[in-house]
Formats: structure tokens, C-alpha cells, sequence
């Protein structure tokens, strides 16, 4: 990888991805607290930081449910339930075990992860080629010819790379169109409605032709009267919904990228594990 590059680790996905995987064969440390989530958290980021050999490396994370997306609209991610009890404690002990491993932890209260991911790449994408890793297809919205995004596969350390290029040969849209596609189609994950009766396959349809919400709002007697019918019906949703998808990339971040240096030290993973296991 280039002198610049800076590794960008969504910490949520790390955890959730590994409290499922492992789940329920509980591992209980000495505190009585489960660590089977952070056990996989920090072999997942020794495995990412084996395979791309940063200089720079930052994991962000949530900061609980209440967001600025929740003010916009409370039934946002309201399908979702509390996190099972044995994950709970595991929150704070990931952080710990990222910090123990000279990782910085960013999170913002009212933002997300993928907002404080989308800050940091805006902040130092024109400095340094960036590697996302997450398990969210949301963060498509920030890939460029310097920024790419790893989704988390099978196992640890497998991953499905996603460049720019791949994602406009597979999709048909540039990936700042992904919110107009996400406002259509809405997310059901997320809880936000977009357009009903317009789906997925319609939606990238739509922005392929139009190349935005301005663009479909603009030429909306070439649509069909279904369409018509279903976009002005929901016209406010679709709004909203466009406001809830985008990653908001101007969050501020109080770091200093001395502060992510990155030494490679291997035997630091193992010190960490014993730590908290």
C-alpha cells in the first residue's frame, strides 16, 4: 500500500458481525463479561491490518441510538431491538481492546459510524489512498478512485472488494447516486420508507435514466402513471428518506493523524487477547 494509506475500520460491524458468528458459544472472562464479540473484533483487525499493511489506522463507532437522524424521524432503525444482553458489556470492552491496541476510537454523539467514516475520508482522501472496512454497503456512497471499500465475508480476514470501478460496472451509477437510488427504494434495515411500491430494481432504474431526484422530479410526465401517482403521493418521504441515507460528512473530528500512526507491532495482538479474555 501507498506511504499515505489510512485504514478506516467500522467498529459496529466488526462487533455485531462477530457476536453472530460466534454466538452462543459465550467466551466469559475473569469479569464475568462475554468477550466472544471482542475476541473477533481484534482478530478481524489483525487480519485487516496484516493484509493491508497501513501507516494510519482509525475504527469508529456509534454512540448510542439517539441520533440526528432519530430528531428527523423517530421510527428511524425503531424496528430494531435492543441488543442481545451478553453484547451489551461488550461495547465498551471493544474500545478498551482497540485502545489497548494504539488504535484511536472515533464516535460523535448524534452521529454515526459512517458519518464519522465519511468525515475522515472527506478530511484526508485528496492526502492519502483509503481502505474501508465494514459490513455496510451504505459506505458504496464514499468510494473513489482513492477510497475502497472491504465488506466483511465469511470467516476472518476475507473480504469483497469493492473500487470504483466495480461498483459503476456493477450498479450503472456513479456512487453519490446512491442516496437518490436509497431515497426511491427506501431501507428496510434502517426503517425508512422512501417511495412505496418503488423497489430496488425500479429505483436504480430510475436514477440510471434521470440521474437524480431533480431529474425524475423534472421529467416526471415521462413516467409512467403508476409512477407519477406513487412519487407525488410520497413526495415528502422521498425527501426525507434522501436526508436519512446520505452519510454526512462534515462531522467534526478532533484528531491528529500522528495520533493513528500505525506500528505493525504483531505481538501486541496476543497481549491485547490475554488482557481481556
Amino acid at each position: 500500500m501507498e506511504r499515505g494509506h489510512l485504514l478506516l475500520i467500522d467498529g459496529m460491524a466488526l462487533l455485531f458481525r462477530s457476536f453472530y458468528a460466534t454466538a452462543p458459544r459465550w467466551m466469559i472472562n475473569s469479569r464475568g463479561v462475554p468477550t466472544n464479540a471482542v475476541y473477533g473484533v481484534v482478530k478481524q483487525i489483525e487480519a485487516a491490518t496484516n493484509a493491508f499493511q497501513p501507516p494510519h489506522v482509525i475504527c469508529c463507532w456509534d454512540m448510542g441510538s439517539t441520533t440526528f437522524r432519530t430528531e428527523w424521524f423517530p421510527d428511524y432503525k425503531a424496528n430494531r431491538g435492543e441488543p442481545p444482553h451478553e453484547l451489551m458489556p461488550q461495547f465498551d470492552l471493544a474500545k478498551e481492546a482497540v485502545g489497548m491496541l494504539g488504535i484511536p476510537n472515533i464516535g460523535v454523539l448524534g452521529a454515526e459510524a459512517d458519518d464519522c467514516i465519511g468525515s475522515l475520508v472527506k478530511q484526508y482522501r485528496d492526502e492519502m489512498g483509503i481502505s474501508i472496512v465494514t459490513g455496510d454497503r451504505d459506505l458504496f456512497q464514499l468510494l473513489s478512485e482513492r477510497v475502497t471499500v472491504y465488506l466483511l465475508a465469511k470467516g476472518i480476514g476475507n473480504y469483497e472488494a469493492y473500487t470504483l470501478e466495480r461498483f459503476i460496472e456493477e450498479k450503472g451509477i456513479q456512487p453519490q447516486q446512491l442516496v437518490d437510488v436509497k431515497a426511491l427504494m427506501g431501507d428496510a434495515g434502517d426503517n425508512y420508507p422512501g417511495v412505496r411500491g418503488i423497489g430496488e430494481k425500479q429505483a436504480f432504474k430510475l436514477i440510471q435514466q434521470y440521474g437524480s431526484i431533480e431529474g425524475i422530479l423534472a421529467n416526471l410526465a415521462n413516467l409512467t402513471k403508476a409512477q407519477q401517482q406513487k412519487i407525488t403521493e410520497h413526495l415528502d418521504l422521498l425527501h426525507l428518506s434522501r436526508k436519512l441515507a446520505a452519510i454526512h460528512c462534515d462531522i467534526p473530528i478532533s484528531l491528529r493523524l500522528e495520533e493513528a500512526k500505525w506500528d505493525g507491532e504483531r505481538k501486541r495482538f496476543a497481549e491485547v487477547l490475554e488482557a481481556i479474555m
